[in-house]
């Protein structure tokens, strides 16, 4: 026997050996392009590496992604129902803006599905609701000391998807879930405002005492104050928030230079 024969032998006998059932479980598909640029694009917007009203090139897209325009295409009309982008046909796509009466209607469904599911989860699994806030609260205050603002926003989200995790209602779930990417966003855009990350970490500390405590009344006080500050960031007459912020940041820098 040849050293190349032995070795070849050897390996082959030193090879983790198949479960007996391992043929019987399904094969895992690898993710598709589509998918892939579909997780990327979301992840851009929710964090504001695209900002909102921010205009999308799909050619220029392809070329940062490496991939043809087929499944930018693909991903990029999913994102457009779930709110997240703007197609304009025969003319451009953008990141979604809003008017402060749509943001109101989005505080609306989002106080109607999280009251609701709040409720639900006090009474099938208090326990298991407290104890994931309080998870999700200890790393937002371990984000917040290191200054990672990125990071308090990501919790922000975990938190108010622990509500509808122990809810035990998919459809409350899947509803909210179909616009988490677009309130993230949104969430991301309001963080820049003076103090509104502080307020908000303040109001998920009081609901998670409440929670423990089994205060539901005072939990959905809360919760009601939380979103409201949302609804109440910008005036009512503002038909893009987007474009109110940039108006402003311009005056500011205005202001600065005048030496006001």
């Amino acid at each position: 026997m040849t050293r190349l024969t032995a070795n070849v032998i050897f390996s082959a006998l030193a090879m983790p050996q198949p479960h007996p059932d391992h043929h019987k479980g399904p094969i895992e598909r690898p993710r598709s392009l589509t998918a892939i640029v579909l997780t990327r694009l979301r992840e851009a917007i929710v964090s504001g590496d695209l900002k909102l009203g921010e205009p999308l090139s799909e050619l220029q897209l392809a070329v940062q992604y490496g991939v043809s325009k087929t499944p930018i295409r693909e991903a990029l009309a999913q994102l457009r129902l779930e709110g997240l982008v703007r197609i304009v046909p025969h003319s451009r796509t953008f990141v979604f803006t809003l008017s402060a009466a749509e943001i109101a209607e989005l505080c609306d469904f989002r106080l109607t599905l999280e009251s609701k599911a709040f409720c639900f989860a006090m009474e099938r699994d208090q326990s298991g609701l407290a104890e994931g806030l309080s998870q999700v609260v200890e790393r937002m205050e371990l984000v917040r000391k290191h200054g990672d603002i990125r990071g308090y926003l990501k919790e922000d989200t975990q938190f108010h998807e622990q509500i509808f995790a122990h809810c035990g209602n998919r459809y409350l779930w899947k509803s909210y879930e179909f616009f988490a990417g677009k309130i993230a966003a949104l969430r991301t855009h309001l963080a820049s405002k003076p103090a509104h990350t502080d307020l908000s970490f303040q109001e998920h500390c009081e609901m998670t005492a409440l929670i423990a405590r089994g205060d539901l009344k005072g939990v959905l006080q809360v919760l009601d104050r939380h979103i409201a500050r949302t609804k109440n960031t910008y005036p009512f007459e503002v038909v893009d928030i987007a474009e109110a912020d940039r108006q402003l940041t311009a005056n500011q820098k205005k202001a600065l230079a005048a030496g006001y």
